[in-house]
């Protein structure tokens, strides 16, 4: 099953949607910022991203620079941080079988649900 971490107020995550509408193929929408990911849904995700936590983060978000943007945060602290304000994950995050993607730009998505 597909699924498509998305934010609807965020014109990239809207054009991913639409990729994988158009694909005919059937997803799961998850509007992560109504209901925040658990601590090991976001592991999750960074592992089959293969990036850090650090890479996952939006640092121009107001919440990272009010409250992150000159400390020093290990993963767990930065997961912890991305749990309680989730506009810090980037989007949109595309998650296919063992494969992820930042859908940035849109088109990356085509690449794992093909």
């Amino acid at each position: 099953m597909i699924k498509i971490y998305h934010n609807p107020r965020c014109s990239k995550s809207r054009e991913g949607l639409n990729i994988l509408a158009e694909s005919g193929q059937d997803f799961q929408i998850v509007k992560y910022l109504d209901i925040p990911m658990e601590k090991e849904e976001i592991k999750e995700v960074l592992s089959l991203l293969g990036i850090s936590a650090e890479e996952l983060i939006r640092k121009n978000e107001k919440d990272w620079k009010e409250n992150y943007k000159d400390k020093k945060l290990s993963d767990d602290e930065l997961i912890q941080a991305m749990q309680e304000h989730p506009k810090l994950i980037e989007r949109p995050i595309v998650v296919c079988d063992e494969t992820a993607v930042i859908g940035r730009p849109p088109e990356k998505i085509k690449d794992i649900i093909s």
